[in-house]
């Protein structure tokens, strides 16, 4: 049985609370932060505008409703989305282990003892112990270490927030330019297909001509060629085709089968330039940025734990029970006492500091990307603008070439027809249209593409719910201090 009393001197609890209360300001120091000079537009020349591209929602830009359907099922059954939201409440269940660590910690014990022993020459002797005891252990965070560690958590926590917000943005965006790709596929073949009618409707005609002696047989051959030619581009195009749709369903989390979609709306008009916003907003709507600024703030948090860590840590405890060899009298051997424990490291040859000062170069490291990041961005930004631009003014010139390849086709023949011209001519105008419908199509789609880009750049994408949690909402004064 024990009856033992520790007190803890009261000098000393109002030491280590004066100590609780300094900040932790030295221990990031020489924390420098990130040296960014933000421009006072996004793309040079042009003034700020309040209004952005990427504050519109997907179906205020396409009007198509199998995309919008499309879409969504892609943020539900992704792969890589789910495994981005499971990292989510993975560190957010982690978060909470790390804040429980900042309080006290209460804990009880029951057991039963029996010991039977002998000695020499002596009878054996049984030795029976019952106990119950209650402890209460807390951790004085003197000089940081536990609240950075929360820090930390938090920072690590947020990071994964806004990474699966950046996969939704990334994901977003390539099932959108797949559509379009996959679309703009579907027109090519339907211009190849018609093209391939009127070929060989030209091919009979031709042999027509050729058989009731009006021309020569170079005619007749040459239309098959151009027939031929044409019908050759029929099988890849199915194969490009397939292979869109196999790439759509992997990123709808399916496996390969057809996709619904609309026909490419080669009517849409789009403005010169899309409202590109303010710079310091491009900066908060950007989810891997946010991202690159949460693993900035877990850096520095490590750097406050490997300080703190080169300083003593102070734990304190009480432990209270009953204590008895006989159940009968079990609740006649009370006990109590408390603890005082102190370590501190005395002799490390030098490798506490050396982890503190590598802790600040691995702050320094993330501050340079964050640096880096934030140039990147704005280049991505300038890059979509001047993408966006050419391709739109091509969309203009495309449309005009094929319009006027039209009225040449319709000339030709009429020339044709009459005796003015020969057959080669006629091929000649029908090939110029055929590729000027192919460049029509193929510049309406990379327009299409071109705004993704630039609605990605811009940090558009599908709004996510709420994924902060009570806990961290609650430790937001602790990211501030």
């Amino acid at each position: 049985m024990r009856n033992t009393v520790k007190y803890i001197p009261a000098v000393l609890a109002f030491a280590a609370a004066a100590v609780l209360l300094q900040g932790c300001g030295a221990a990031v120091r020489k924390c420098e932060d990130p040296q960014v000079d933000i421009p006072q537009t996004i793309v040079p020349g042009e003034e700020a505008d309040s209004l952005c591209l990427a504050d519109l929602e997907w179906s205020e830009i396409f009007s198509d409703p199998l995309l919008k359907d499309l879409i969504e099922k892609t943020l539900e059954n992704n792969k890589d989305m789910l495994t981005a939201a499971a990292r989510v409440r993975e560190l957010e269940r982690r978060h909470r282990i790390v804040r429980a660590e900042q309080f006290p910690e209460f804990g009880a014990r029951g057991y039963l003892n029996q010991e039977n022993y002998t000695y020499t020459d002596e009878a054996p002797v049984k030795d029976n112990e019952f106990g119950l005891k209650a402890s209460i252990s807390w951790e004085v965070d003197l000089f940081g270490r536990l609240r950075w560690a929360n820090r930390g958590a938090i920072a690590e926590y947020l990071s994964s927030v806004e990474s699966q917000r950046a996969m939704q943005m990334t994901l977003v965006a390539a099932v959108a330019t797949a559509y379009f790709e996959l679309t703009a596929l579907d027109n090519e073949l339907d211009i190849v297909l018609r093209t391939l009618d009127t070929r060989r409707e030209s091919v009979r005609q031709a042999k027509l001509r050729f058989d009731g002696g009006l021309t020569t047989e170079i005619p007749y051959q040459q239309a098959q060629v151009e027939y031929a030619s044409t019908a050759s581009l029929v099988p890849d195009l199915e194969r490009d085709i397939a292979l869109k749709e196999h790439e759509i369903s992997l990123l709808a989390g399916e496996f390969p089968s057809s996709v619904e979609r609309s026909l490419l709306n080669t009517h849409d008009k789009f403005p010169d330039l899309m409202h590109v916003g303010i710079p310091s907003e491009l900066l908060q709507r950007r989810p891997d940025l946010m991202a690159a600024e949460q693993d900035l703030k877990s850096a520095m948090a490590d750097v406050g734990i490997a300080w703190a860590d080169r300083f003593p840590r102070l734990s304190l405890s009480f432990t209270a029970g009953v204590e008895n060899n006989t159940f009968t009298r079990f609740f006649t051997g009370p006990y109590w006492y408390p603890v005082i424990d102190l370590t501190s490291p005395l002799f490390a040859f030098g490798k506490n500091k050396a982890r503190y000062q590598a802790a600040i170069e691995a702050y320094n490291q993330e501050k340079y990307q964050y640096e880096e990041k934030v140039l990147e961005v704005f280049k991505e930004v300038n890059d979509a603008v001047t993408s966006y631009r050419s391709a739109h003014e091509k969309v203009a010139l495309m449309g005009n070439l094929k319009d006027a390849s039209r009225k040449y086709v319709e000339l030709a023949l009429f020339q044709y027809q009459n005796g003015y011209t020969n057959y080669m001519d006629v091929l000649d105008a029908q090939r110029s249209y055929f590729d000027a419908e192919i460049d029509y199509s193929n510049s309406v789609r990379d327009e299409f593409l071109a705004i993704i880009d630039l609605y990605k750049a811009l940090g558009g994408g599908w709004s996510l719910p709420e994924q902060e949690p009570e806990s961290v909402k609650g430790s937001g004064k602790n990211q501030k201090q």
